[in-house]
């Protein structure tokens, strides 16, 4: 397999993430957003959306990171990203979702470029959208957690893959996260793990 990837994107963090959980080999192939080859027609080729991440497989190119991730679930079932009852597991794609949907698109990296070129937003401003939409998501998650030391349960799911991209971004963008023990200390543990620890934008090759 091929993971179509550029080192700080969430989206494609948390592919890295899944691939590494689940033990399987793969290639990253880089694509730099801030050179926007995720519209030159090399990659176009292979998804026409031009969003990352992609995954290259046998079957074909497949698109959207949560797509991805289900896939992943179904073809190599060690490592569950999502178990339990019929209602454990709709708890956790809802928080994962909370991240993935209603977080995460309206601070990726094509809508901040678009506030600074297309709306004249200074960097300041730009990182107060980003805060202040972080702390709207935020406050809430930090309600739903519970004692951890993931998630849920004693293994990762599906919601620390969106999560520990998530406080990444928050971090770099100076949120502050004193308010959120419960997060910090979900994003701390996973980051123990060989699997979140190499999937982390700086141990990628396109790492600047």
């Amino acid at each position: 397999m091929k993971l179509y990837s550029y080192f700080r994107s969430s989206a494609a963090y948390r592919v890295r993430i899944a691939l590494n959980l689940k033990e399987l080999e793969h290639d990253i192939v880089p694509v730099n957003l801030l050179k926007s080859e995720q519209r030159g027609e090399p990659y176009l080729s292979k998804n026409p959306q031009g969003l990352l991440p992609a995954i290259e497989t046998e079957q074909g190119v497949l698109s959207q990171s949560l797509a991805i991730l289900e896939w992943l679930d179904e073809i190599a079932p060690q490592a569950p990203l999502v178990s339990g009852d019929a209602w454990e597991k709709a708890q956790i794609r809802a928080l994962a979702y909370a991240i993935a949907v209603d977080i995460h698109p309206i601070n990726n990296l094509r809508v901040l470029k678009y506030l600074t070129a297309e709306l004249n937003v200074s960097d300041e401003q730009k990182t107060k959208w980003y805060q202040d939409w972080i702390v709207t998501g935020f406050d809430s998650l930090e309600s739903q957690l519970g004692e951890g030391p993931f998630c849920f349960g004693s293994a990762p799911t599906l919601a620390d893959i969106c999560l520990v991209p998530q406080v990444f971004n928050a971090l770099r963008f100076k949120v502050d996260m004193d308010r959120y023990p419960k997060i910090m200390a979900v994003y701390e543990h996973c980051n123990t793990l060989k699997a979140f620890a190499d999937a982390a934008p700086q141990q990628q090759v396109d790492a600047t």
